[in-house]
């Protein structure tokens, strides 16, 4: 059986880099269409996980651009022919008051965390129902659970993730392809640079990522539909 193809969004760094390795540790010969917009790090992330033994490809874009999301697609399947595993790790966290928040910055964060995520599964998602299977990620929060201060934008992007994210469920289910959303706590990575939080009471990104896999390699009759991973001790 030919490896399957797994398209990751937000794979220069942190999260979606470590999803990328892990994915090459475990499976020999995974195909791996590596997106993001840093393409010097995505490189890097590439040249790792060939070590690996991955087949890994690497597609610049930015992922709330419907024009680049498009350019994205022809060259993923020019590459790899078919996505088995859509992984919408992409997003942005910038702290942020409600009364004193400009419309820009609301839309960035709506952008990069929510209308990312859409386009990038509108994208990909209609082959999977043609082909009656494929496995979809959506990397949500606990921003996406419970409303905090300085959360205008990044929690009303997250929120919009959870609903989203219930509604592809809701209406893909009985076409073979699964969906898996994703609720991280305080994880050690690029998005908590500065925050202040000691990164001893974080999770590790590589916990994180293993999740994604864990989740993946069930059954395909079996769905973990949400999943909220949380610093042990730790309410954030």
């Amino acid at each position: 059986m030919p490896k399957p193809v797994v398209l990751i969004t937000g794979a220069s760094q942190g999260i979606g880099a470590e999803i990328a390795m892990t994915f090459a540790r475990e499976i020999s010969g995974v195909r791996l269409a590596l997106v993001a917009r840093n393409e010097k790090n995505l490189a890097k992330v590439a040249k790792a996980c060939g070590a690996k033994g991955a087949t890994a490809g690497t597609f610049g874009c930015d992922v709330s651009d419907e024009t680049a999301v498009a350019a994205m697609k022809a060259a993923v399947l020019q590459r790899f022919k078919r996505i088995d595993v859509l992984i919408n790790n992409a997003g942005k966290f910038e702290p942020t008051d409600f009364l004193t928040m400009a419309v820009a910055d609301f839309d960035r964060l709506i952008n990069a965390n929510l209308r990312s995520l859409f386009l990038v599964s509108r994208a990909f998602a209609p082959a999977m129902v043609e082909r009656g299977g494929g496995h979809i990620f959506n990397m949500s929060s606990i921003a996406g659970q419970q409303a905090y201060p300085q959360g205008a934008g990044y929690c009303a992007a997250k929120f919009g993730v959870t609903g989203l994210s219930k509604v592809m469920r809701t209406e893909l289910k009985d076409k073979g392809v699964r969906v898996t959303t994703v609720y991280p706590g305080a994880t050690v990575s690029p998005s908590w640079d500065g925050s202040g939080f000691d990164p001893k009471l974080m999770m590790p990104t590589r916990d994180v990522a293993r999740a994604f896999f864990d989740i993946y390699r069930l059954s395909k009759r079996t769905v973990v539909e949400d999943i909220v991973l949380r610093p042990q001790g730790g309410d954030f």
